[in-house]
């Protein structure tokens, strides 16, 4: 049996991993289905209409599966980490309320007029529709990141005594809700979760592509796949260059407010200066994998490059080692090789991006057989991305589960035996895990079964007979 601490972790951890996908696929699906509902509404264009329907498919299961496994999440506060929940329940309990009476609640008060009512609502409605589904998938994260945030840098408070615990009080809303941490959040989660769907938009409609341009098979709507392909790096070359700059400046704020996080995500052990930022790093034996130490890595990176993005544009600037830190140090093999990998697969990104902006302007994008094959291969890559900058954000602020205010240890739920800790873990293992499968499934199923043939009256979701130009005033 693991101890209570280690399983509720883990079980965390697990469930995170898991259900950070859905949130990803939903946030980032929505800026593209507001466009194509618009574009469909105002040029009555076939292809429109395709884009529409087949990315509102998933984007329904994911905002399903995505409701199922995120509540499950804010009952884990509850079950495993209620001691934390009596602390910071006054602040932390705040944004998660608001997040399901404000942003759920729109979400899913308009998403069935979205997904089954466009023949039975006119054009203006429709497109309302639209518009709040996405604004409340994107206020969701809103406020489910103010909560985070200010675990991370905690503002507008008091700690107070209740029956001799330590007990947050809010003073302070605004300082509290719009904590330095949020703005950063914000900006770096939502375009990258605009990237990776634009990524899996791109990989898909290369796959297609390839099929019947480079060998040669007949593929039913063809045109749709390009289409897709096309509208998916347009995000892509958008997005990738935002997210390294954002990146850059975002890891800036790290170190100046969570200095202990950024030796961690650099493996600096000892205060040192000129320290390089390595963008490609080689572990030169195993216990460098175990232990990495900055001093002892094999990689290429930029002499002083660290320092330079620490202190924003001086090579010789000073990082503190984490021998400086008293108590516990965070996970530093787990964060290190984490950030090295997202960042990697951030310049990867970015030159996709570029790579096939050049192919587009020459010409030459549904012919490049190896741009489609190395878009096919990053098709789940801006999901890993995703998943590996929150395991820097969580696991990298450690052991601290409010930064400098209350230690992961001490928010464990007092009575939480190990048994129960490790049989709810292996229960929520194969639970989640299954869930994850069936919904590749069923995501796979309507990328086969592929878009609908709007040339079929039976087929599209217009009543027959029905006009645009009679609903564009209704």
């Amino acid at each position: 049996m693991l101890e209570p601490i280690i399983a509720s972790r883990l079980q965390f951890a697990l469930t995170t991993v898991v259900h950070i996908i859905f949130p990803v696929m939903s946030m980032g699906l929505a800026p593209f289905l507001i466009y194509f509902t618009w574009k469909d509404i105002r040029t009555s264009e076939p292809i429109y209409e395709q884009l529409r329907r087949f990315w509102t498919r998933i984007f329904a299961i994911s905002f399903v599966v995505g409701t199922v496994t995120g509540i499950v999440l804010e009952f884990e506060f509850g079950t495993n980490f209620a001691a934390f929940s009596t602390t910071a329940g006054e602040l932390f309990g705040g944004p998660l309320a608001l997040e399901g009476m404000m942003a759920f609640m729109l979400e899913a008060t308009f998403l069935g007029i979205f997904v089954f009512g466009r023949e039975r609502v006119g054009d203006v409605l429709y497109m309302v529709s639209a518009v709040a589904v996405g604004v409340g998938t994107w206020l969701s994260a809103v406020w489910i990141l103010i909560a985070n945030s200010w675990m991370q840098t905690p503002r507008g408070y008091e700690l107070i005594t209740e029956n001799g615990q330590p007990v947050v009080m809010l003073v302070d809303p605004l300082a509290a809700y719009l904590n330095p941490r949020f703005f950063w959040m914000f900006v770096h989660m939502q375009n990258a979760a605009v990237e990776s769907v634009a990524l899996i938009m791109t990989g898909l409609g290369a796959y297609f592509v390839f099929r019947h341009h480079v060998w040669g098979y007949s593929i039913e709507h063809v045109d749709f796949w390009e289409a897709t392909l096309k509208f998916g790096l347009i995000a892509l070359i958008i997005t990738a260059p935002l997210q390294v700059i954002h990146g850059d400046l975002y890891a800036r704020h790290v170190f100046e407010t969570q200095p202990q996080k950024f030796a961690a995500m650099e493996a600096i052990w000892e205060t040192d200066s000129y320290v390089p930022e390595y963008l490609i790093a080689f572990p030169t034996s195993v216990q460098d994998i175990l232990d990495p130490r900055a001093k002892n890595i094999f990689g290429i990176g930029i002499p002083g490059g660290a320092s330079w993005l620490a202190s924003g544009g001086d090579p010789q600037a000073t990082i503190r080692g984490l021998e400086e830190f008293e108590g516990p140090q965070p996970p530093v093999a787990l964060v290190f090789w984490s950030f090295r990998i997202m960042v990697a697969l951030g310049f990867w990104f970015l030159l996709l991006a570029v790579w096939g902006a050049h192919r587009w302007w020459r010409g030459e994008l549904l012919e490049d057989d190896l741009l489609h094959k190395a878009l096919m291969v990053s098709t789940p890559l801006g999901i890993l991305a995703v998943e590996l900058g929150w395991v820097v954000t969580e696991v990298g602020r450690q052991p601290w589960v409010i930064q400098d205010v209350m230690k992961t240890r001490a928010g464990v739920s007092p009575g939480l035996t190990s048994a129960e800790a490790t049989t709810t873990l292996a229960g929520f293992a194969i639970v989640y895990l299954g869930l994850l499968v069936l919904y590749v499934y069923v995501v796979a199923r309507i990328i086969r079964t592929g878009p609908p043939d709007v040339s079929d009256p039976g087929a599209t979701d217009r009543p027959e007979g029905s006009s645009r130009e009679a609903r564009v005033d209704d």
